[in-house]
């Protein structure tokens, strides 16, 4: 059978060009897909890693202000609600009345390496509601008396309280005791829909951690702002960020091996060779071999009587 003529169109799937295979149905889905992905997965890890960004400068935004938190002017606490993640931390000022029969104590919460509690009271503002200050801080157990004896009563009469604010808790806050299986005085998370089962009026939704503690009490530091600063979360924004980017190159990666597998199977195809298929038969005259004795015997047994005649 004689072959192609020299120099004329290669034919099978060299005709139209070997990437002919790219007009397919099959190739129309891959590219779309392959154009769709790639900017997408590097709009998300460029997103993930303005999100670290910004909150490494928020973190370097809450060291300094709270170098300058301390020696800044206290402002009245209704200039700074609702609580921000720019006014958390920020020293409020609150005049009123301390209930002495609500005091609290907030168990499980730390202080450097060292395990205590929160000594929690109500402040009854002149607008009615009541704040939440946090007087300090003890070290040891809640329910122990022994421990608990130390925590010294709360100032009678008029006061005015000065202290860092601080955004509700929730359960996902650090120290926060989620469980409601409490002993009578003692208080798992710092909000206003923990209090309001526990007092006969409306709370706000905020607290503040006093800068003087009395007696022997130590001063609460103010916890940075949710959302904010080089925490757990942060890190993983920026693990996010590989993610997306090694999603990218993967999703390029794929592509470019698929586009050569097909390269290579229309070559192939072109050359006459299919992968996996059954040897063609040889064609052109058996070769000869020597004959054998019982064939000849056997074509002298089925001779008929008409041709040995």
């Amino acid at each position: 059978m004689p072959g192609p003529a020299a120099g004329g169109p290669p034919r099978g799937p060299y005709r139209g060009g070997v990437y002919r295979f790219l007009l397919t149905p099959r190739w129309w889905v891959i590219n779309v897909f392959t154009v769709v992905a790639i900017p997408f997965c590097l709009f998300m890890g460029s997103w993930q890693l303005s999100r670290f960004e910004t909150r490494i400068d928020t973190h370097e935004q809450q060291q300094e202000d709270a170098s300058g938190a301390e020696k800044a002017a206290a402002k009245p606490l209704r200039d700074l609600l609702p609580v921000t993640t720019e006014t958390s931390g920020r020293r409020a000022t609150a005049t009123g009345r301390y209930d002495t029969e609500h005091q609290l104590l907030v168990p499980d919460r730390r202080l450097g390496d060292r395990t205590g509690f929160y000594v929690l009271t109500l402040l009854r503002t002149d607008g009615g509601k009541a704040l939440p200050v946090v007087r300090g801080w003890l070290p040891g157990d809640a329910s122990s008396k022994a421990d608990t004896a130390k925590v010294p009563a709360p100032p009678s009469g008029r006061v005015t309280v000065t202290g860092a604010l601080q955004a509700t808790e929730h359960e996902g806050s650090g120290g926060v005791t989620a469980s409601g299986a409490l002993p009578r005085g003692q208080l798992g998370m710092i909000s206003d829909a923990s209090l309001v089962n526990l007092v006969p009026y409306s709370v706000y939704d905020a607290w503040i951690t006093s800068s003087q503690a009395p007696g022997a009490l130590k001063p609460v530091p103010p916890v940075v702002a949710e959302g904010t600063g080089l925490d757990l979360k942060a890190f993983q924004n920026l693990g996010y960020t590989g993610e997306w980017f090694v999603f990218a190159g993967f999703v390029v990666f794929m592509w470019f091996r698929l586009f050569r597998r097909e390269v290579e199977a229309a070559r192939d195809l072109a050359l006459g060779l299919t992968p996996d298929g059954p040897a063609a038969p040889p064609s052109g005259p058996r070769p000869d071999r020597a004959p054998d004795p019982e064939d000849s015997d056997d074509a002298e047994r089925n001779r008929s009587p008409s041709a040995t005649a």
